[in-house]
């Protein structure tokens, strides 16, 4: 039981210090006014060794908080559902080799991913802004995917530590 209340501790906290990032512009991790999308880090180092359904309820989780913080439009909700539902869906023993490379390029697909369905949410909200969009979504979806997969082994790496060792002590 203590194992379970730490591993929970663990989740929260780590969700709740990932979402406290998100505003912060810290040395070293802002590009053009862009900084990394760590909630989708946390998303993906969730989601990467659970099931669609799990990492799908994880990035519901973490784009309620993310909505929650910056109170407009679009909803992150559904972006962060669809990266954690994909990134379960990912064949772990395939594609997953516990390096740097392989996070780094889920992370990198999953941003672009996720500001691809933010700029068609912003579409959808606004056609008449139609070609402004889509000119800044690709320098957003490119800075976002960069900066995000650089960080998001200091985000992968110490969770996933912590995470396989709670499961192997129970």
């Amino acid at each position: 039981m203590p194992r379970y209340i730490l591993n929970c501790f663990l989740t929260i906290g780590s969700l709740l210090l990932c979402a406290l990032l998100l505003p912060s512009r810290l040395p070293g991790t802002v590009l053009l006014g862009l900084g990394p999308h760590w909630l989708l880090i946390w998303v993906v180092a969730w989601g990467i060794k659970r099931q669609p359904w799990q990492g799908a309820i994880a990035g519901l989780a973490a784009g309620l908080i993310q909505d929650g913080m910056v109170l407009s439009s679009p909803s992150h909700v559904f972006s962060l559902a669809i990266i954690g539902f994909l990134t379960g869906r990912i064949d772990k023993d395939k594609y997953i080799q516990e390096d740097f490379i392989s996070i780094a390029l889920i992370v990198f697909a999953m941003a672009v991913l996720a500001e691809t369905l933010t700029a068609i949410q912003y579409t959808i909200l606004d056609f008449s802004r139609l070609i402004p969009i889509w000119t800044q979504h690709q320098q957003i979806a490119i800075v976002s995917a960069l900066l995000s997969s650089l960080w998001a082994p200091v985000i992968y790496y110490p969770l996933n530590y912590c995470w396989h060792y709670l499961e192997t002590e129970e």
